[in-house]
């Protein structure tokens, strides 16, 4: 949205400012109705008053800072002294929890244009350059097991949605709360950039207290999904697990061409120019398509992130998946790690405490989801690796399946990719279904 220049013309503006500077920024957030008075005799109604309570406001400073605080975090990584502290708390988290902390902390707003810029363009970007270099053949040789484990838990969100609504979420007391959950039934099938298709989707305009519930309650899982590990032989021994699978899954991860070519600059323009033209042409041909369903389920963004996940797996039958030789999956994880600090960007920790119940639906969501992986693990005698890896392919995605199977098992990590990929691919769709189902229940 387009904000207008802002004016000071009014000796009222002046005095305003000078509070500002004699007290600080803090004592005008204190008081609300001295803060609004003055916002308005000085002509500010033109700029939203979150922006106006951050400490940085210009879209390009915002998304400068948040490209630092990226840089930050993998910079951080690198280095040894912190290699420990990034074994317990991966960077995905730093990437998604520290641009929450600015905006908590009033440094960054929580609505900004950078951050409609971010999803405008990284979004279709990023899931068109990981749909283009995916290798179908090799998620499907991961076998039976690993497989059924994705869809169960993947069923578990789509079903666990609005039972969680009917036991908790209907007495939120907002309208628009099945909204909300439907977009985060978007990030708990194939990660961030599902939970921006589906928000697009359902028309919802505030993430809110849905990117809290996300980080707590989802990463929450992920933490105990790691101190787990230490227990695979006692699990494994009560389901009386069947490690062939796991035998087959290695033997696949050794016929898996790891090859990379050296980076070029004519490749990166190649991969770069392909992402951009593929994101916007896949948004102006969403946008001329006509939105589906009442309440909406299918927006001009939803078609637009349809478009170029589609087009994005056609072409991975072509020689073009070749590209993935050069890094094209690479810029595809960055442009969604910096899509995962915008997203985060947006989310306010104070907002749990005016919404608990949103954080307790969350958490009755997803104990039916892991429910129902130990039902299945129990039945199929399923390793704990595969419950695991089913689970935070669905609920993490890209970004902390691999980090997840690679504490499991290290030379398994690629199989928590190739499991989130899939999730990917699965996760639109299944969200889809599951935001219907929210509306049709609220």
């Amino acid at each position: 949205m387009h904000h207008a220049r802002v004016d000071v013309l009014s000796f009222q503006s002046e005095i305003y400012l000078a509070t500002i500077m004699r007290e600080g920024i803090r004592t005008a957030r204190r008081r609300p109705s001295f803060y609004t008075h003055y916002l308005r005799a000085a002509k500010f109604t033109s700029m939203p008053e979150d922006q106006l309570a951050a400490l940085i406001t210009d879209p390009t400073q915002v998304a400068a800072l948040l490209a630092a605080v990226l840089a930050a975090v993998f910079a951080l990584s690198r280095m040894g002294a912190f290699k420990r502290l990034f074994d317990i708390v991966p960077p995905v988290l730093w990437a998604y929890f520290v641009p929450m902390l600015l905006t908590t902390f009033g440094v960054t707003p929580e609505k900004s244009a950078a951050y409609e810029w971010f999803t405008y363009v990284l979004l279709p970007l990023a899931l068109f350059l990981l749909m283009l270099t995916i290798d179908l053949r090799a998620i499907a040789s991961l076998g039976r097991l690993a497989l059924i484990m994705l869809l169960v838990g993947t069923f578990g969100i789509v079903v666990g949605g609005p039972i969680a609504y009917l036991a908790v979420g209907q007495f939120i007391g907002d309208p628009e709360a099945w909204k909300g959950l439907a977009a985060l039934s978007g990030s708990w099938i194939g990660g961030t950039a599902n939970m921006v298709a589906i928000q697009e989707s359902v028309g919802l305009r505030d993430l809110g207290p849905i990117i809290v519930v996300d980080t707590v309650v989802g990463y929450g899982w992920m933490a105990i999904l790691l101190f787990l590990s230490g227990y695979q032989k006692q699990f494994n021994d009560w389901v009386g697990a069947d490690t062939s699978a796991m035998d087959r899954v290695d033997k696949t991860l050794k016929q898996l061409d790891q090859t990379r070519r050296p980076t070029t600059l004519a490749t990166v323009a190649i991969i770069v120019g392909l992402g951009f033209g593929a994101a916007v042409l896949s948004r102006v041909l969403g946008g001329a398509l006509p939105a589906l369903g009442n309440p909406t389920i299918i927006s001009h963004g939803t078609w637009a992130v349809l478009i170029a996940v589609t087009v994005g797996l056609v072409l991975s039958f072509t020689p073009m998946r070749k590209l993935e030789a050069d890094g094209a999956s690479h810029i595809g994880y960055l442009g969604l790690y910096l899509l995962l600090t915008a997203i985060g960007a947006q989310g306010n920790l104070m907002a749990v405490l005016d919404a608990p119940l949103y954080l307790l639906t969350g958490v009755v969501w997803l104990a039916i989801h892991v429910a129902l992986l130990l039902l299945a693990a129990k039945l199929l005698k399923a390793p704990l690796f595969f419950v695991a890896t089913g689970s935070m392919a669905n609920v993490g995605g890209a970004a902390s399946a691999p980090i997840v199977a690679g504490v499991y098992h290290p030379a398994m990590a690629p199989v928590g990719l190739l499991m989130a990929v899939a999730g990917y691919i699965l996760g639109i769709y299944a969200a889809l279904v599951c935001a219907w189902m929210l509306g049709a229940i609220a």
